[in-house]
């Protein structure tokens, strides 16, 4: 019997998984972000856990990127948290593949979605302060979870400030710039486009908020102003809604938006007020 197999015969216990893996000394730093920092490794490889969360988080990014928006649940859920009825709306993009492969057809409508406009902008020719376009972009997901919530918040401060409102526009298989032509058709001064972003590693249900003034088809991201990553892992609503809002009142005042406009939020919401860390300073 050679050595090993005495080893095994005298019944010394196997080495543990948690024995395997070297610690990172970054380990602390994890709890200030949801980066993959600090995962260790196992010889020169990565630890298992780490290796089957990535694949686990991969598997909800594609998914969230395939996931088919339920417009009827949509409209029923904002008539009911908001008491705002919307309008289904469709890109050019007939469906999902075509909508991935060519990004041109979902930045404008199809021809029964700009006819039901036209019919809708004749019944009301004053046109609207703002339309609000609710579109999936890549990721339906974060629709699903963020866009009704946060239009609570963000409604009750146009209220205060006298915001006409369109009916929102809820479009599948849109991109950004199809708010443009939905704010065209609907005679608004300005449109905010609510979509998901591409999702990432750690953040399937990212929504994106764009804001545009005097929107028209063939204008460019240098005419938008954008706030991203709202969620609650992410930008609060809260926090979103208050600089939205603030670039909204802005953008009405200035008669502006994109490059020309800059957030200069002030610091009179509650979370916006909070001091900056520096974690490297931050001492256990």
């Amino acid at each position: 019997m050679d050595e090993a197999e005495s080893n095994i015969t005298l019944g010394q216990p196997p080495e543990r998984a948690d024995d395997l893996v070297t610690a990172n000394p970054w380990q602390s730093l994890r709890r200030f972000t949801a980066a993959r920092i600090a995962l260790g490794r196992s010889g020169v490889s990565q630890p298992t856990a780490p290796q089957l969360a990535f694949q686990l988080a991969h598997a909800r990014a594609r998914d969230a990127v395939h996931l088919a928006l339920d417009q009827g649940a949509l409209g029923e859920a904002l008539l009911a948290a908001c008491g705002l009825r919307s309008v289904p709306l469709h890109s050019a993009a007939a469906g999902r593949d075509t909508y991935l492969q060519r990004p041109d057809l979902g930045r404008r409508l199809d021809d029964a979605s700009r006819q039901a406009l036209l019919a809708r902008r004749a019944a009301e020719p004053g046109g609207h302060d703002l339309a609000i376009v609710i579109a999936d972009g890549l990721s339906a997901l974060a629709i699903e979870q963020n866009a009704v919530p946060f239009l609570q918040t963000l409604t009750a401060r146009l209220a205060a400030d006298g915001w006409t409102l369109a009916p929102p526009a809820i479009v599948a298989q849109g991109r950004v710039a199809v708010g443009d032509e939905v704010g065209e058709l609907l005679g608004a001064r300005a449109v905010v486009v609510l979509i998901g972003e591409r999702p990432g590693l750690s953040s399937p249900d990212s929504m994106g908020l764009y804001l545009t003034w005097a929107p028209r088809v063939g204008l460019t991201d240098a005419a938008r102003n954008c706030i991203s990553n709202v969620r609650p892992a992410g930008l609060t609503y809260d926090d979103a809604a208050f600089k939205l809002h603030y670039l909204l009142s802005e953008a009405r005042k200035r008669q502006l938006s994109g490059v020309a406009l800059k957030d200069e939020t002030a610091t009179d919401n509650h979370a916006l007020d909070a001091p900056r860390r520096n974690f490297l300073l931050d001492h256990d």
